[in-house]
């Protein structure tokens, strides 16, 4: 187990590069953290009552990260899946859900406290609860 007060941000952030996998009680997460500070996130929600909301907004978006101060910052910038992303035509696409989460995210950014990470475990908070992650490569 890492000491996360002994790790700097940019070691964190190597650590993370890569596909992992969070499963919480209402969700199975998969994400991808790139080199250039891009991820991709895959959401697929497993409580029943939550599926209204995968059909919206859909189960994949992507966006930018980065670590401040031992802290997972995800900022969303994409809903490639929502239904509200709108094919009028053969040329002509309508983006809504992307540019109302580029402008959220103008305001909100996900954030998680990173508790422990190594090469294979990471584990972080999201309040009082604990999300633990495994590697995937």
């Amino acid at each position: 187990m890492n000491n996360i007060n002994l790790l700097s941000d940019t070691e964190i952030e190597k650590l993370l590069l890569g596909k992992w996998r969070f499963d919480t009680d209402s969700e199975k997460i998969f994400l991808e953290f790139r080199q250039d500070m891009t991820y991709e996130q895959t959401r697929i929600q497993t409580f029943l009552l939550s599926k209204p909301k995968e059909y919206i907004t859909g189960h994949k978006f992507t966006g930018v990260w980065h670590v401040n101060e031992s802290k997972l910052c995800l900022i969303v910038k994409n809903l490639p899946k929502s239904m509200l992303n709108l094919h009028l035509s053969v040329l002509f696409k309508v983006s809504v859900a992307d540019i109302v989460a580029s402008f959220i995210s103008l305001f909100v950014c996900e954030s998680y406290q990173v508790v422990k990470i190594d090469s294979s475990t990471f584990i972080i908070q999201d309040g009082k609860q604990p999300i633990i992650g495994t590697k995937l490569n």
